[in-house]
């Protein structure tokens, strides 16, 4: 995929390509330049926390959506889960409708400038963009992502938010546990179909790993309260601080009157390498971190409660999303090197290129094909230093990515104050170990039908990263989509009963 950025069309053949647009032929279309949005200086944006990209202007929005061929076999909508019709809205956003475009996004994406901001497009919907697959390069596809996340910032802060119908009440209620992006699609769309929906939240806000996990250059949390409130005026009930599994169980749940219950409690539990010196100060994972630097807003400390450390040299294991987001927080936190500490070489690393681009460009400092093989302490019980076996690369994996394997006696001490290890998660355990009848796979994750989303326990389904293991926002919000129409059907087919048998 190409990075190039090239410079910009001028106002005058932005404005000329959109009142020609109904003459071009789709060949014309493809050879159309993209558009390219601004961004903020490298230097200046680690001095801040200030979303990094700015947004399309309308006459850049419309200009860049010029570019869909409007293929018929539509493959970047078969790219998204959750189904958008993304030629039908570049169409409309092409013409200038704005309002009919995010009419047409909201009917089966609530959360759209969210998804604008962090899908990954790139091996989604524009990975099946046929003006990239004319190009042979993805850096051509339409950036529907960009144009998603401008509608969606239009509607909140020019043209007025229009709320999805809610239907008739039906008298069902169900209960939402988690307030993720599976949690909050899925309580969206039930209410859409008129049944009472409660999301049990156990942080003190809603939006999961959107708030505790993104941090806000990435993605701004007013953002994230705008939609939640949006789901609220649809009537979607929040119960925040409530820890199902603790407070209370599923089963008291039916007790309580709910119809069903959907579980979309995440992937929020960190691995650990288990390499010596895990327990010293100075050791976090990632979840841990960037949870105290984004939701418990440690970046403002002593303004807020909750400290983080800071320190000048950060070691971040991985070569995830979440590993570049620690290593590009701690960099806005003060460190004056942080070096991102990888298994592999660059071109296996799991992480969206926009995002491996940015923390280069930030100053992050790549340690690729390096193993982390011991956490040094200095005589204070304090991090000082990383020790890491230098690896190449051996076959392919069972996922296509070739394995590391090390180099005997390359050994390297790497400098640090601060271990942040961002080498993936697991799902939570809590409701699993607390509700009767549902069965797990030996990863942890909760078994269902992929049809409708019901666990091994009826009236119980469940969805995201519980089921999926940690994955993408969309792919979550997708299942969140299945469930809430297989909830729908389930909901219609039994009659009220306060506590359903297990099955």
């Amino acid at each position: 995929m190409s990075e190039e950025r090239r410079e910009n069309p001028t106002p005058d053949e932005l404005t000329a390509r959109i009142e020609g647009r109904k003459d071009l032929k789709p060949k014309d279309r493809g050879q159309l330049p993209r558009i390219f949005w601004a961004e903020q200086d490298p230097a200046e944006r680690v001095g801040n926390i200030r979303e990094v990209p700015f947004a399309y202007t309308p006459i850049q929005a419309r200009a860049e959506a010029v570019r869909c061929l409007s293929c018929k076999n539509e493959p970047c909508v078969s790219g998204c889960p959750v189904g958008v019709d993304v030629p039908g809205f570049l169409k409309l956003v092409a013409d200038g409708d704005f309002r009919g475009a995010i009419r047409l996004i909201k009917e089966t994406n609530l959360l759209p400038a969210i998804c604008g901001r962090v899908c990954p497009q790139e091996s989604q919907c524009q990975e099946n963009c046929m003006v990239a697959k004319v190009h042979k390069d993805l850096g051509f596809a339409v950036s529907v992502g960009k144009i998603e996340a401008f509608l969606a910032d239009w509607e909140r802060e020019e043209g007025g938010v229009e709320l999805p119908a809610v239907g008739a009440p039906t008298g069902r209620r169900v209960a939402i546990i988690g307030g993720g992006p599976s949690g909050l699609t899925c309580a969206g769309d039930l209410r859409r179909l008129g049944h009472e929906a409660v999301v049990f939240e156990a942080f003190h806000k809603a939006g999961g790993v959107l708030v505790y996990g993104i941090p806000e250059f990435r993605l701004p949390k007013s953002i994230v309260q705008a939609e939640v409130d949006n789901l609220a005026k649809m009537g979607v009930e929040f119960e925040f601080d409530t820890v199902v599994g603790q407070t209370f169980t599923v089963d008291e749940l039916f007790d309580d009157g709910f119809d069903a219950v959907y579980v979309a409690t995440g992937a929020g539990l960190p691995y650990f390498l288990n390499v010596p010196g895990e327990d010293m100060n100075g050791v976090y994972s990632a979840n841990e971190y960037l949870t105290r630097a984004n939701l418990m807003g440690a970046f403002r400390f002593p303004e807020e409660d909750t400290p983080v450390l800071r320190r000048d040299n950060v070691a971040v294991l991985g070569g995830g999303n979440v590993a570049m987001d620690a290593a590009r927080t701690a960099l806005r936190l003060g460190a004056k090197n942080v070096y991102l500490v990888y298994r592999r070489s660059r071109q296996e690393m799991p992480a969206r290129l926009e995002e491996v681009h940015h923390a280069e460009q930030e100053g992050v400092q790549f340690r690729m094909l390096s193993a982390p093989v011991e956490i040094l302490a200095g005589g204070d019980g304090w991090v000082r230093a990383l020790r890491v076996q230098r690896c190449e690369l051996g076959e392919p994996d069972e996922k296509g990515r070739r394995r590391p394997v090390p180099i005997e006696g390359a050994y390297e001490e790497i400098p640090v104050e601060i271990v942040i290890e961002a080498i993936g998660n697991g799902p939570n355990p809590l409701i699993p170990k607390t509700t009767p009848g549902l069965t797990t796979s030996r990863h942890g994750t909760l078994v269902v039908d992929e049809a409708t989303m019901m666990t091994t326990r009826k009236g119980v389904f469940a969805g995201g990263d519980i089921v999926a293991g940690a994955s993408t926002v969309i792919l979550a919000m997708g299942h969140g989509r299945k469930a809430a129409g297989a909830i729908d059907a389930y909901l219609k087919s039994e009659t009220p009963a306060s506590s359903p048998e297990l099955g």
